[in-house]
Formats: structure tokens, sequence, C-alpha cells
């Protein structure tokens, strides 16, 4: 077993891993509940011997201390995908966004577009042969491996051994850095009324056999819990939370219909608690591929009967979908919905649905909106949308025009700002 000699000579301290990494480089982290804490302090703690490192990542959980303003001029943020870590920096100026289709950010790897001078992973412990598993997130993390100059990994033996194209050999590491450390979990908290609503609605769509697309958070989790008498559902998503858990062990998720991959679930990360982890661990139901695969819309597209359950931000009239910011304040990304919507719409008998309440700020504002606000970015353009769900029903605008639409939209938007929405409407000629 030669790779052990290999992996024993590999071992150093997190401040060694890290200390080969100068100043104008460009440094790749692994992010959701794979980011590498101990890595990412430790290259923090170099701020004063660094200046202008940029780091790529997409969702970076937990506290960041990148994002500092003491940072500036020594570490700056690239996002691919905005979470609460960056988001304050990326708008004051601090850090940059970048918008780009999940099943996209590979290739700016593969193809020297962005290239990496090194990259920061959270592995796995190495099975007998010297593999470790990108465990929680595979995403672009394999991409980056499989580019970057320099490999540094944090192997965590608390890592589950997710299975699929998630797999890195010993050999191909450049530094290690051994820690054992719980990984971070996204609780799962009641749905509300509201939620229970749309997901009655959206579960009214999806019938036995279909594979669907679920995010996180009470909406995906209200669908879910919707769907106890379905049969026979299959999952390709990109995200794999505890709701799909509860329905494996319920039955009815079993992916025996699925087209693609059948019996199998297929993702490209986990987020949710230990408990999902540990079902993850060495589970052959579970397949991680890179967003390259998961999320490409010619490869979802493959799944007949393909559900895609997406949220939004706000939508306006007539049909068109802002999901990564509030007006101007940059609030997250296009991740995958754009690549599911599309994969849907392509997929026999698939539909792509955007689900969301009617109001936000605590019923002061509609959702459904007579124009997007200003400086708001369109990331589901109105071609693409063909379901639009709220708790007072669905909107069917595919092959619609902009009256049918408008009129459509404004039926489920909240009683309260319909009136309005409707003197926006014959103001703009749309009725």
């Amino acid at each position: 077993m030669r790779w052990v000699d290999e992996y024993k000579k590999k071992l150093v301290s997190a401040e060694e891993a890290v200390s080969d990494i100068k100043s104008g480089q460009r440094v790749y982290i692994s992010g959701n509940a794979a980011t590498p804490y101990v890595l990412v302090k430790s290259l923090s703690a170099r701020k004063d011997e660094l200046k202008d490192v940029e780091l790529v990542h997409v969702l970076l959980l937990g506290d960041d201390p990148f994002s500092r303003p003491e940072m500036q001029g020594h570490f700056r943020h690239n996002s691919l995908f905005v979470g609460p870590a960056d988001r304050k920096a990326i708008n004051e100026g601090r850090a940059d966004y970048v918008p780009i289709f999940l099943h996209q950010i590979p290739n700016l790897f593969y193809s020297g577009q962005m290239p990496l001078d090194a990259a920061l992973l959270h592995l796995s412990s190495p099975d007998e042969h010297g593999f470790m598993s990108y465990g929680v997130e595979v995403l672009c993390s394999k991409a980056a491996a499989e580019t970057a100059k320099k490999v540094i990994a944090q192997v965590n033996e608390q890592m589950p051994r997710v299975l699929g194209d998630s797999f890195i050999h010993v050999s191909r590491i450049d530094k290690i850095v051994e820690v054992s450390e719980p990984l971070p979990e996204l609780k799962k908290k009641p749905f509300s009324d509201v939620e229970k609503k749309i997901g009655g609605y959206v579960a009214d769509l999806i019938d036995d056999c279909s594979t669907l697309q679920l995010g996180i958070g009470g909406i995906p989790d209200a669908v879910l819990a919707a769907l106890k008498d379905r049969q026979d559902l299959g999952i390709h998503t990109e995200m794999v939370s505890d709701g799909v858990m509860e329905a494996i062990e319920s039955g009815v998720i079993t992916g025996a219909k699925k087209t693609s991959h059948p019996y199998k679930v297929i993702l490209t990360f986990l987020l949710g608690s230990k408990k999902l982890y540990d079902f993850a661990d060495n589970n052959p139901v579970f397949e991680a591929h890179p967003t390259d695969y998961t999320n490409h819309p010619f490869v979802i597209s493959q799944n007949d009967n393909m559900v895609a359950i997406n949220s939004a931000i706000e939508v306006d009239i007539t049909g068109q979908v802002c999901s990564d910011s509030i007006g101007k304040f940059i609030y997250s990304g296009f991740g995958g919905q754009v690549d599911f919507i599309r994969g849907a719409a392509h997929s026999k008998g698939g539909k792509p649905i955007i689900a969301l309440p009617s109001t936000a700020q605590k019923g002061k504002s509609s959702r459904i909106a007579p124009f997007l606000k200003k400086g708001a970015g369109v990331v589901t353009t109105r071609a693409d949308v063909m379901f639009v769900v709220t708790e007072y029903g669905v909107a069917y605008l595919h092959g619609k025009n902009l009256q049918e639409r408008t009129i459509a939209l404004i039926n489920i938007a909240h009683p309260k700002f319909r009136d309005e929405l409707i003197k926006e409407a014959k103001a703009r000629n749309l009725i």
C-alpha cells in the first residue's frame, strides 16, 4: 500500500499547508458544508504577508474572515454564488460577483479562462485504495482540483464518503492537513401555512413516477410533505436535504421509474443534519457528480417527467424572474435555477416551476410586481417560465401573450395588491 507512505509524507500543519500561497494568486475554496474552515483560518492569518489574493468559490458557510474590512487589499472574493459570508463585502464594493450558470463553472477552470494557483478542499479519509471522497460537495471542486497548480486538502474523518464521480487519489494532493470536526448543519424548520398552501399547489402538478429537483427550505419541505401518496418518485437535483432523505425512508422516493440513472439519487451537494450526512455515507442510493453533469440542461432533460421547483425574490407581471438580487443589492447568484428550468422544459412531460409567497416584508409588498425593482437582474427570462405558483394558485405562462400572462399572474397575487397591479397593467396597455 504505497499510497499510505505517500499520504504520511504529505501530512503537514495547517500553517505549513497554506505557506506556499503567494500575493497575486488565485485560490479556489470548496464551499457549502465542505468549507475547509481550518485552512481558511490559517490562510487568513497570513493577511499581513499577502496582497491581492483572489478567492474563488461558490456558497461559503460559517464565519468568513476574508470578508472583514481589514482584509481589503490582502484578500478579495470573486464569488460564483453569493451567501451571508460575502454578501456585505460584495455590496460595499470590497468583493466581486460572477453571474454564471452553475453547470458552466467547471469549464471556467478546464478551459483556462480562470486558471487556479491553488485549490483548498475538504475531503473524507482515504479508503483502502487511497481514494478520498469530495464528500458533501462535488460541485466544481473536482474541476478545481484537476486544474489547480497546487491542491491542499483538509482531510476530515467526519466527512462522509459519498459515492459517484466524487473521488480524488492521495497522489494528486500536494499537502494534507488532518482534522476531526463535525460538519456544519442546517436544521429543518417547520413550514408556514403559506408554504403549506404553495406546497399543495405544486404537489398537484406532480404525477407518480416524476423525477424532482428541489432546493432547501419551507416550500420544498411542504411539497415533499404533500407527496406522501405518490409512488416511485425520483430525484435528479443540485442539492439534497433532510426532506429527500425522509422521503426515501418512507418509500415515496424509489427512483424505480427514472429514465436516467434508475434507482439513483443524482446530486452535486448535500446540506442538512448530521443524520443526513450519516445516511449518505457509503450509501449506493446517492451518486454525486460535478455540476457540468448534474446541472447540464441536456443531462437533466434525459429524465422523463422532470419537475424542477425553484424559488424567486420577485416576478414581474410579464413573467420575468429575479432570483439573485433585491433591486441592486446582490443577494445570492444564478445557481442552478436556469439549468433546471431549461432541463425540465426539454424533458418529455417535464414541468419547470417557480414557487414563491405572494408577499414580502411581512405582507407589506407584493412579490408579483408591475416592474422588477430598480437595479434588479433577470435570472430566468419570461420565455423560460412555464408555471408560477403562489399560495393563491398556479399561473401557466408558456405560449401565452403578454395580456394573458399579466392576467394569470395578477390572479395569483395577494388580493390586496391586485387593484394596484391592474392599474399598472392598464397604464402599460397590457390589459
